[in-house]
């Protein structure tokens, strides 16, 4: 499929869960193409068909090569490690692929790269790309400006047993979100563990507790505890392709652009809300 009317799309971590995921999201879009399907050299899928695993013909065979996936695409869409992302935006970089980053768990250090990288490519970066997540942030942004003092927030979050980070980026932004809105630094006040004897708790802080197990998709919920009442605002997914439409929705955005750093609040208009 070549039509020029279409966006390119290569996706990353091709034979993993999201990754298939995101193949079949884009081959049902009409407005966008699969231009290439890329995974680690030792992926046994590396050669196959990007849709065999669906019993349908792409086109696309996956590669191991990031030049290869990425020849004649418009956007990069990427769910994978922090150090195979940091690799594939810069070959991005080069070539003047948008790149759509879906991927948690970069360093101070990685993230500054990034934001140079965004001088030259538009990107949307965000830890969770789910329409519904973003939506529940904006929330708790107006939540925590109604709520500065006299109530105690702490953010907990459920995720499958593979997950390799904690606590999940989505968690992390909920709290960055949270102490900006209320005029702190969540560097300062965050509390991500508790064990023995701590002390009363300090009203400046955000605590966060986190649940490893089965194969739960993503569950957060932010309490906000004051005295005679708690507000639990909750996000539970149920199924990664809300995810993957989050993310076909980032990409239709840095159509057209030329570069500049972005997240989910810019693709939904959330900002101006």
């Amino acid at each position: 499929m070549s039509d020029q009317k279409t966006i390119g799309v290569v996706i990353a971590g091709a034979s993993g869960r999201m990754g298939r995921m995101l193949i079949e999201a884009v081959m049902a879009d009409p407005g966008m193409h699969l231009a290439g399907a890329l995974d680690i050299a030792s992926s046994p899928s590396v050669g196959q068909d990007a849709a065999a695993f669906a019993g349908h013909d792409s086109g696309v065979v996956i590669t191991a090569s990031v030049d290869e996936a990425l020849g004649g695409a418009e956007v990069l869409i990427d769910f994978t490690r922090p150090e195979g992302t940091m690799a594939h935006v810069a070959a991005a970089r080069a070539l003047g692929v948008a790149v759509v980053i879906g991927t948690t768990g970069f360093t101070d250090e990685q993230k500054a790269v990034l934001q140079v990288a965004s001088q030259t490519i538009p990107m949307v970066m965000a830890p969770n790309m789910s329409v519904g997540v973003n939506v529940t942030l904006k929330l708790l942004e107006m939540a925590a400006k109604a709520m500065p003092t006299g109530y105690d927030i702490e953010v907990i979050e459920a995720h499958h047993r593979h997950k390799v980070d904690a606590p999940s980026g989505t968690a992390l932004k909920m709290g960055e979100v949270i102490a900006q809105a209320t005029g702190r630094n969540l560097k300062d006040c965050a509390v991500y563990a508790r064990e023995g004897v701590t002390g009363e708790r300090d009203p400046s802080s955000i605590g966060f507790a986190t649940i490893r197990g089965g194969d739960i998709v993503g569950d957060h919920t932010v309490l906000f505890a004051g005295t005679g009442e708690r507000i639990e605002i909750t996000h539970k997914s149920s199924s990664r392709a809300t995810y993957a439409q989050g993310s076909l929705r980032a990409a239709h955005f840095l159509s057209g652009k030329d570069n500049g750093l972005f997240d989910m609040f810019d693709v939904l208009n959330l900002n101006q809300a």
